[in-house]
């Protein structure tokens, strides 16, 4: 049984083994101080992977730069003399509209995904000659003359060391009654099927839903009420977003050493977290925050379909939200792509379950740097340190600093708790 599983010794703390366990949860845990340190360890860790997440985003101030840019370009597109672009709205997808952006591994710029949606027009235009309509009119403006390049289904305007804006065109899916839209194929010879915005609901559905957490957990919760809390970061978004970033950054780091071609899709790893994570908070009582990540992450690999076909398999990642549009297409012409996701979400899987004997700040930095890179790991260490070194200035150092901890119900036998990372 999974949830059997999840309480398992998985995860890792950054306390000493030896630390005096806090006095405020002395109360409670007399007997027990291997249990206050592991809950201690989990909850720090949580800590350190919300600040790590934070670190490797979208800030402020590059999204609403963004936001003005593609509204900006969105204007523009609609306000050409081309009768067929009238109708043009410009609106983000993938990543950015999720909320879950990471910084791209050695470059400065993002990626942003953007929809030109054509309301007024239908699967019966080519999208070929839509495309290259859209290409005209950005060429018609001074400024992105000399930021455009083109690319199979998409124009990109490049910002030098800010983003990239990919927009693609788009037009209604009459066959689609969750509202979805036709994009180009690869080959410009005909429309596909896909629905942005219905996705984004779909995933934000899930987003919603809260793990329940044990009795136990509540009781260490409570223990710590009463005490000061240390200033915490701000930019949470809770356990299924930050489970994507995790996940995704883990990936770049590692098809940055096996080969960046053979990396499975941002697209595919959303779509089957979202799907895991569902099953599992709906389904399973956890001790930790962290303890549902290890189990999002080993479930993954069930809700991909396959299907046995002469000797071998087709694989399937639907996209729930629109017939037809099998986010694994590429996996049943490429038979590398499966084999490297798999091998993907087994080293995962495998480097997560191995911090679990680690103790110390600086042997935990190092297993960390390996799997989300050296600068977003220095930087959370250093957000920590400072928080740590401010305790013991103020004698609250017996208060861990972490993330993930907030005052619950001790009614019944397990609580809804929505504060992983800070949701």
């Amino acid at each position: 049984m999974i949830a059997s599983r999840s309480t398992r010794n998985w995860l890792v703390g950054v306390l000493s083994s030896d630390m005096e366990v806090p006095k405020f949860m002395q109360a409670i845990t007399l007997n027990q101080p291997d249990e206050a340190r592991s809950f201690l360890r989990k909850t720090q860790l949580v800590g350190l992977l919300e600040r790590i997440c934070q670190s490797l985003e979208l800030t402020d101030t590059q999204f609403d730069t963004a936001k003005a840019r593609y509204e900006a370009v969105g204007k523009w597109l609609s306000e050409g003399s081309a009768f067929k672009l009238k109708s043009a709205a410009i609106y983000p997808q993938g990543s950015i509209s999720l909320g879950t952006t990471v910084r791209p591994l050695g470059v400065s710029e993002f990626d942003v995904d953007l929809v030109c949606h054509l309301a007024g027009l239908t699967s019966a235009e080519s999208p070929g000659e839509i495309k290259r309509l859209i290409g005209n009119r950005l060429r018609e403006n001074a400024r992105y003359q000399d930021m455009i390049e083109e690319k199979p289904r998409c124009w990109r305007l490049n910002y030098a060391n800010e983003f990239h804006l990919d927009i693609t065109p788009s037009v209604p899916n009459t066959a689609c009654s969750q509202g979805g839209e036709l994009v180009p194929d690869k080959r410009l010879k005909t429309w596909k099927e896909t629905n942005p915005k219905g996705y984004r609901q779909w995933f934000n559905i899930r987003a919603e839903l809260q793990p329940r957490f044990s009795l136990k957990k509540a009781q260490f919760a409570e223990a710590r009420a009463g005490v000061e809390a240390f200033p915490e970061p701000t930019q949470f978004k809770g356990i299924l977003k930050r489970c994507v970033q995790l996940f995704k950054r883990h990936r770049d780091v590692h098809f940055s050493k096996m080969g960046r071609d053979l990396a499975p899709i941002s697209i595919i790893i959303t779509t089957l977290v979202a799907r895991s994570y569902a099953y599992c908070v709906t389904n399973f009582i956890y001790d930790a925050e962290i303890d549902v990540l290890i189990d999002v992450l080993r479930l993954m690999p069930r809700f991909i379909e396959t299907l046995p076909i002469d000797g071998g398999r087709l694989f399937f990642v639907w996209n729930e939200t629109t017939h037809g549009e099998n986010f694994a297409e590429k996996w049943n012409t490429d038979r590398r792509l499966p084999q490297a996701f798999y091998e993907w979400n087994a080293k995962a899987i495998s480097d997560f379950e191995n911090l679990a004997g680690i103790t110390g700040l600086d042997r935990i930095g190092k297993e960390l740097a390996l799997s989300f890179g050296e600068a977003p790991v220095n930087k959370a260490l250093s957000g920590l340190t400072g928080a740590i070194s401010d305790a013991r200035s103020s004698k609250l150092l017996s208060v861990s600093p972490i993330l993930g901890l907030s005052p619950v119900s001790s009614l019944g036998v397990s609580v809804r708790h929505n504060t992983f990372f800070g949701a």
